[in-house]
């Protein structure tokens, strides 16, 4: 079977943010993911550079979740002539469109991305653009395969990452070789289970090609317990300091698990109750897509919810909304509880909210996901004594912590574990979606513990799967 299949990685190489991957036989041509670089000083030049291949020639795009570093380009690749099916989960569908008009308006206030903010970026596409691609836009279910063509199959599993997030399983079987069957596994992001909300990521045990993500190939999380008794201590520490607590927090998942854990604490009498602000209109229209979505939940949140727990609901909660709201909130007198994106701080509402407390010896910063090279959340992240913010010069004096145990990404030993599943099928392992250090450590654990065919590719090189 060689050269009748292979993959070339576009994307998603020697960074965590900006997957591309391109699935290719003689006759079809899959795209999966399309996302934006995020957080390099390079991220707008990129993001608008052309293609490395004729978008009107794919014939099919598959999206793994909703993040922006996997969806991010959608729309520009549609403006760019892609007219293929583009193929999710419903609820990546739904979430999506969310996530994408909160794009095309950022775009529209600062030309290009908050990463850059030059006068002369120009927004990457359109309100037209996202109305056609969600035209072209189809939906499949978890568990549920299909035939998309006459040499293709795709099956999802749930990834256990985010609301929606799903593992593409495509069967290659050409006509021409009856009974001759290949299987490419792409896992996108993997969760990290077992998680508070979501479902556990599902196994993959047959699986001839896997492409996996290695954002924590080179490290593990805290244990469960030591994760929330931390997170515990740091809003105790800061309720009795009489500060701000403030958490940069992505709008998908970890606002909604924030929530979760605090609707917990509160309820169980085991912080006391303060002002806690939801300053994220884009995480609030998130989380009430998460609240239509219950099904997708773990059993035990099941039961809560069915038992009668509002678990993004509790007293002091305030949403806010308008601009005004949100300024509002530095009136408010300590002890006090602030949650708003951007989950790295490359912009947002998090950002005033950073300038004003960043001061505060009282207050704390508390980074509670992955903050990638370049962003003002790995600058934040390393404690300096000040940091630089639009210009201006913020000296650091808040306690900066950060609990890694809520990330949604699997850690090193849970990456291996799920090689592990499938170590006795796989042919060969491609380790993407991470920085270099941490893709080349794994791939070297896969190497030694595992005894499989691990690497660590290159951007744009055509790999054969034989």
């Amino acid at each position: 079977m060689a050269k009748d299949l292979h993959v070339t990685f576009f994307g998603g190489v020697g960074t965590v943010t900006g997957a591309n991957f391109l699935l290719e036989s003689p006759k079809t041509k899959i795209l999966v993911d399309c996302g934006l670089l995020q957080g390099t000083p390079d991220a707008y030049m990129e993001n608008t550079r052309p293609w490395d291949y004729d978008p009107k020639s794919a014939d099919y795009l598959f999206t793994t979740h909703s993040h922006l570093d996997h969806i991010g380009r959608l729309c520009k690749l549609v403006k760019d002539g892609f007219r293929g099916i583009i193929y999710s989960t419903p609820e990546t569908k739904e979430i999506a469109g969310v996530m994408l008009l909160d794009a095309i308006k950022v775009m529209s206030a600062y030309g290009g991305f908050p990463e850059g903010r030059e006068n002369d970026q120009k927004p990457l596409y359109g309100i037209d653009d996202y109305n056609q691609a969600f035209n072209q836009w189809k939906t499949i279910s978890y568990h549920k395969e299909i035939k998309i063509n006459e040499e293709f199959s795709v099956y999802i599993k749930d990834a256990g990452h985010i609301l929606g997030s799903g593992m593409y399983e495509f069967t290659f079987s050409p006509r021409r070789r009856l009974g001759e069957k290949v299987k490419v596994v792409f896992t996108g992001d993997t969760g990290n289970s077992p998680a508070p909300l979501l479902r556990d990521t599902e196994k993959i045990s047959d699986a001839d090609y896997l492409i996996i993500d290695s954002v924590y190939g080179d490290k593990n999380h805290e244990p469960k317990e030591e994760r929330d008794r931390k997170f515990r201590r740091i809003v105790m520490e800061t309720i009795e300091t009489r500060g701000a607590l403030i958490i940069p927090a992505f709008s998908i998942e970890r606002t909604q698990v924030i929530l979760y854990e605090l609707n917990n604490l509160v309820e169980d009498k085991k912080i006391p109750s303060v002002p806690i602000f939801l300053d994220s209109p884009l995480g609030s229209k998130v989380t009430e897509i998460y609240k239509r979505n219950i099904n997708d939940f773990n059993l035990p949140v099941q039961k809560e919810i069915k038992d009668g727990d509002n678990i993004f609901k509790f007293p002091k909660l305030s949403i806010t909304h308008g601009r005004n709201q949100s300024e509002d909130i530095v009136k408010t007198a300590n002890p006090k509880i602030i949650i708003a994106g951007s989950g790295m701080s490359t912009g947002g509402r998090i950002v005033s909210h950073e300038i004003n407390f960043l001061p505060d010896p009282k207050s704390t910063i508390l980074l509670m996901g992955y903050q990638a090279l370049g962003t003002l959340g790995r600058r934040i992240q390393d404690k300096p004594k000040e940091v630089e913010i639009n210009g201006e010069m913020i000296p650091v004096n808040a306690r900066i912590e950060t609990i890694s145990g809520y990330s949604s990404h699997k850690d090193s030993d849970g990456l291996v574990n799920m090689v592990a599943d499938t170590s006795k099928t796989v042919k060969k392992v491609f380790v993407v979606m991470g920085e270099p250090k941490a893709s080349v450590f794994l791939v070297q654990r896969l190497r030694d513990e595992l005894n499989v065919d691990a690497i660590y590719p290159e951007r744009g090189e055509v790999y054969e799967l034989k």
